[in-house]
């Protein structure tokens, strides 16, 4: 299993699980820079850099509090919306393209017990290209009241790494953390046959918040 997530003081924003063997070693380094430029110009111009990307490091991996939405499916990550294919089974797929700059924290669609996750290598193309349908991936499957949904987390050029939070056959709640994809990259969900989608290309999704599918 992965770390556990990291405390924020009462009232911030806590820190992703997964985050720590990026996160720490940048933070300590940052640290130590710090405490020596006190005496040193020369590590006055290491802090510099090092605390930058130290607070980039946990902008990045930050995992705020949700208050989750009311509805059937709602989406499991945040970016925009990349896509949405009909599928030849009559499932409608919709990608959520994720950059560095969102939350990289992945949601359960919807309430159900996870009945397969799995991890299938592949390549690192920008997720914008079609061709990350290749890449490396985590593929879920949830038994939930609307049948099997299945949801793909995909890697890109900068995510090199899926982590994730939970193994087959457990329960899970709707809008529940179920994994990180490091540096963001793209969400894939299949909508069930006859399941209306919601939203559009080119809008915007919040993990846990936006609603995919349409009463």
């Amino acid at each position: 299993m992965p770390d556990s997530p990291i405390s924020a003081p009462r009232g911030g924003v806590r820190i992703a699980r997964g985050a720590s063997p990026w996160l720490l070693p940048t933070v300590a380094t940052a640290a130590l820079s710090l405490a020596r430029a006190r005496k040193s110009g020369r590590w006055a111009a290491v802090a510099v850099p090092t605390t930058a990307l130290a607070a980039g490091m946990l902008w990045f991996f930050r995992d705020p509090e949700r208050e989750i939405t009311d509805g059937r499916i709602i989406s499991p990550a945040d970016g925009v919306v990349q896509s949405i294919m009909p599928w030849k089974d009559g499932r409608t797929r919709v990608a959520i393209f994720m950059s560095p700059l969102n939350v990289h924290v992945n949601r359960a669609p919807l309430a159900g017990t996870v009945t397969s996750v799995e991890h299938i290598p592949g390549g690192f193309v920008p997720a914008f290209n079609k061709e990350s349908e290749n890449n490396e991936r985590l593929v879920w499957h949830f038994d939930t009241e609307l049948g099997d949904i299945e949801m793909v987390q995909i890697a890109g050029a900068v995510a090199r790494r899926i982590v994730p939070y939970l193994p087959q056959g457990t329960k899970v709640e709707q809008g529940e953390r179920i994994g990180l994809i490091r540096f963001g990259s793209r969400v894939d969900i299949y909508l069930p046959e006859g399941i209306d989608v919601a939203v559009e290309v080119g809008q915007a999704t919040t993990a846990g918040v936006t609603r995919i599918d349409r009463s």
